[in-house]
C-alpha cells in the first residue's frame, strides 16, 4: 500500500501532502494509527476474508491520502473517512458480485448478549437472526454492528461513523426495536434505550 505518499512513481512528481506542512502528514498518520485496525474489523465482518479487508481498507487509507489536505477543512472528517470505507468495501463486493455477509458466529452472539428474553438466545443459530441484522437500515446495522459485535463504546462507535453519540443511541435504540419487532421477541425498555447488562 502506498497511501498515496509513501512511494512516487515519478520522480519529479510530489505525492498530496508530501509538499505541504509536516504537520498535514503527522495528522494523518495518527488518524490511520487511530483507526486501521477498526477499519479492518469492520470490513472483515463483511467480507469474510482477511485478504479482502485488506484490499479494502488499503483502498480506503489510499484515498483519504489523496484528499487529506481537503479533508482536513472538513467539518466531518470521520463521516467522511466512514463513508470512503463502506464504499471501498462495496466496490470490493461489486467485483466479486458477492452480497456484503456477516461472517462467524460473532452478531449471533452479540444479539444474545442484549438480553431481549432468553428468547434471543434460542435464535442464535438461527438464519432468522442473520437475516434480521443483515435487513436493519445501513446507519443501525454499523451502529449495532461497531457496538455489539465488535464491542466499541457508544463513544468510540460515534467517532468511527462520524457522527453524535445521541445519535448512534438513536440508532442502536431503532435496531433492537426492529430486531424484536421482526423476531417476535419481547425487548425492556432499558435495553431498547441501550443499556448492557454485565
Amino acid at each position: 500500500m502506498t497511501d498515496g505518499w509513501s512511494e512516487q512513481t515519478d520522480p519529479g512528481e510530489t505525492a498530496p501532502v508530501d509538499g505541504g506542512p509536516r504537520t498535514h502528514r503527522a495528522s494523518y498518520w495518527a488518524f490511520h494509527c487511530d483507526k486501521r485496525t477498526d477499519y479492518l474489523r469492520y470490513a472483515y465482518l463483511q467480507l469474510g476474508s482477511d485478504a479482502d479487508a485488506e484490499e479494502a481498507v488499503d483502498a480506503t487509507f489510499d484515498k483519504l491520502a489523496d484528499k487529506w489536505e481537503q479533508m482536513l477543512r472538513m467539518e466531518n472528517l470521520e463521516g467522511y473517512a466512514w463513508t470512503v470505507l463502506k464504499r471501498r468495501i462495496a466496490d470490493l463486493l461489486r467485483r466479486r458480485k458477492r452480497q456484503p455477509t456477516l461472517v462467524d458466529t460473532a452478531t449471533f452472539e452479540a444479539v444474545a448478549r442484549t438480553n431481549c428474553t432468553d428468547q434471543f438466545s434460542a435464535l442464535e443459530d438461527s438464519m432468522d437472526l442473520y437475516a434480521a441484522v443483515n435487513a436493519l437500515p445501513e446507519r443501525q446495522r454499523d451502529a449495532f454492528i461497531l457496538r455489539h459485535t465488535l464491542d466499541h463504546s457508544t463513544a468510540q462507535t460515534a467517532a468511527l461513523m462520524g457522527v453524535e453519540e445521541a445519535t448512534v443511541r438513536s440508532h442502536l435504540r431503532q435496531a433492537r426495536r426492529r430486531l424484536a419487532h421482526v423476531l417476535g421477541v419481547e425487548c425492556t425498555d432499558s435495553i431498547a434505550n441501550g443499556e448492557k447488562t454485565p
